[in-house]
């Protein structure tokens, strides 16, 4: 199963150079392939679970013999093939077919039990284990990855793949292997009482097969299909559900309602041509058992009338003729369900073979012995198919010093903070950490030592001190307390109808903007961390709330190493050292009065939200 933290060999770095995502794994593979090899931990649940479903079928296949053996026994009486063990007489007989019976079936329905025991307690492991892997694999993904991808579809592969495949380990893996246990052991009886009859019954035989990997091979394609359809069906609702105030402003509910209809029209149709092609398998080969029946029917009675084959032997045959040809008209369910198995199994292995980008490395960082001191040396970076937008970025942060950093939209602010936290990897350059190059620290380590409060704050469905506490989990009831103090947030959480234990609602829907943003800097100063970054924390409240958690920073700043990002000025004006980006580039840097006498962009900016005119005098 995935690590914690991934092995180096994940995703081999180029020295300071770290790879950008790359395509999954191998995956020419078979999907059962993969699938087997996916099942190796469950190795002797799985071989208990196949020898259980082949004695099942075993013990299944035994009436018919004991039908014929009866009959042998009432047509031939003392001569019978059973009189040969010493038991003359047809009471006695009887007798014993009778015990045999009662043990057929008992262990029958025992290997039943034991098979579906089995199958499905492996169906719910393999189940779980595959969901906590690649949520966990997918948490080791760069974000470059998420910004691909469509949320929705990983919620498909999450959960409706993977119940698929459970559903087909299920059930469907046993009724292949009692499939083919039928055809082999009531071929191999046929073929010895009577090679002639058991050439005829396997006369359709190749028939059906040939059949059946042709209808394989065309459900395929169909299959990945719906499985496609559904995952455009999750992202939809996915983002609509998160969209919802949006759609409702925008009275959009009709819109949006035509819209997800043509995603399950597509999914629907995309369902209809594989059922097409599916239910027309059985009433195919229906014809093909039809004809191969009658001939056994016919040459086995003749051979009995003539005396070549015992009249036990052909009623034998009848019924095992039956137990042989008709569960091959289940061929076609049983691969429909394996053909969507294999589709989901598909989706499913490709994301947990998708490489780690972004490795974490081997050397600890004790949190206690961090300073906060920051370098960024000579980094480059562009995001996967845009222009550079880093290039040869040189920024020195002193341990325990305040940093503002201002610039214009898509200016590369934001782009600092998650190279700082690794949530990219940089092309060339280096970004170190007290001396030390970040991608040699262990990744838990280094965002321990970071706490980010940024513009878009995400609160968790649960409570107000649960979400001060997100991160630092064992931290005291008196601790969350004292964060929510220092933060400023004490007094609208008391007001609150529960306090601290007020549900705040899926992604805090319940607060207000700047009741967010106070509680993410709770939660930020309990974390307590060496080096914190207020990434546009101020962006979306309000003069009152600014103010609020302007007087708090000016506590929690002190002997931290401390990153603002921020469109206001006014919130970086005390910072030690202010530096102006452009299009990745800094073009100006140091404290607030050098900056607006210099008259560059910070003036000028400055000038902008303070309302006045070009030209006209600015107040330091």
């Amino acid at each position: 199963m995935v690590s914690p933290n991934p092995s180096p060999k994940t995703a081999k770095g180029l020295g300071p150079v770290e790879q950008h995502p790359q395509r999954p794994g191998d995956t020419r593979r078979l999907p059962l392939a993969r699938l087997i090899a996916a099942l190796e931990p469950h190795r002797r649940q799985v071989q208990l679970a196949v020898s259980c479903s082949v004695l099942n079928k075993l013990f299944d296949l035994a009436p018919p013999v004991l039908i014929g053996l009866a009959v042998d026994v009432v047509v031939q009486q003392k001569h019978s093939w059973l009189a040969a063990f010493g038991v003359t007489s047809v009471p006695s007989q009887l007798g014993v077919l009778a015990v045999l019976s009662f043990v057929i079936w008992s262990a029958e329905s025992l290997f039943e039990y034991l098979y579906e025991l089995l199958w499905r307690n492996l169906a719910q492991t393999v189940q779980h284990e595959l969901r906590i892997e690649a949520y966990d694999h997918l948490q080791h993904l760069e974000m470059a990855y998420f910004e691909a991808g469509s949320s929705g579809r990983l919620m498909a592969v999450l959960n409706d793949d993977i119940n698929q495949l459970e559903r087909f380990l299920n059930s469907g893996a046993n009724d292949l292997l009692q499939l083919i246990t039928t055809v082999l052991a009531v071929g191999g009886a046929m073929a010895w009482l009577s090679p002639h009859v058991a050439g005829v019954a396997f006369l359709p035989i190749p028939v059906i097969l040939w059949g059946s990997l042709a209808f394989q091979k065309r459900l395929s394609p169909r299959y990945r299909e719906v499985r496609e359809r559904a995952g455009d069906i999750n992202s939809r609702l996915a983002n609509n559900l998160g969209g919802m105030l949006t759609i409702k402003s925008y009275a959009a509910e009709a819109w949006e309602k035509q819209r997800l209809s043509r995603d399950s029209q597509a999914y629907r149709a995309s369902n209809r041509r594989a059922i097409r092609l599916s239910a027309a398998f059985i009433p195919l080969i229906r014809f093909a058992i039809l004809f191969a029946f009658l001939a056994i029917l016919v040459i086995g009675g003749l051979q009995a009338w003539q005396g070549e084959i015992a009249v036990g032997s052909y009623s034998f045959l009848v019924f095992i003729t039956q137990r042989l040809l008709w569960p091959l008209t289940a061929l076609g369910r049983t691969l429909d369900d394996y053909q969507r198995a294999m589709a989901s199994t598909q989706r499913v292995l490709d994301l947990l073979e998708t490489p780690i980008a972004i490795a974490s490395g081997d050397r600890p960082l004790p949190l206690a012995q961090v300073a906060g001191e920051l370098e960024f040396r000579q980094v480059s970076f562009a995001y996967q198919g845009r222009d550079p937008l880093l290039q040869g970025l040189d920024l020195h942060i002193p341990a325990g010093s305040t940093l503002g950093i201002v610039g214009a939209t898509g200016s590369g602010k934001s782009t600092i903070v998650k190279l700082l936290l690794r949530l990219y990897g940089i092309q060339a350059g280096e970004i170190l950490l007290d001396g030390m190059p970040i991608r040699e620290l262990r990744l838990d380590d280094l965002r321990r030592a970071i706490g980010l409060v940024s513009q878009e704050v995400f609160l968790f469905h649960g409570t107000v001190a649960e979400n001060i506490a997100y991160g630092s989990f064992s931290a005291s009831r008196d601790a969350v307390e004292h964060a929510a103090q220092q933060a400023e947030a004490a007094p609208f959480i008391e007001a609150l109808p529960h306090g601290y234990d007020t549900v705040v609602g899926e992604r805090g829907q319940r607060l207000s903007g700047g009741q967010r943003q106070r509680i993410a800097l709770a939660r930020a100063i309990l974390k307590n961390p060496p080096v914190l970054i207020l990434d546009e924390a101020t962006a979306a409240v309000d003069n009152e709330t600014e103010a609020a958690i302007q007087r708090s920073l000016d506590q929690i700043t002190a002997e931290r190493t401390t990153l603002v990002i921020a469109h206001r000025l006014s919130t970086v004006r005390h910072a030690d050292r202010i530096v102006v980006m452009d299009q990745g580039r800094i073009v100006e840097a140091g404290h607030h009065e050098q900056l607006i006498q210099a008259g560059g962009a910070y003036a000028d900016l400055w000038r902008v939200q303070a309302g006045l005119r070009p030209g006209e005098a600015l107040g330091i």
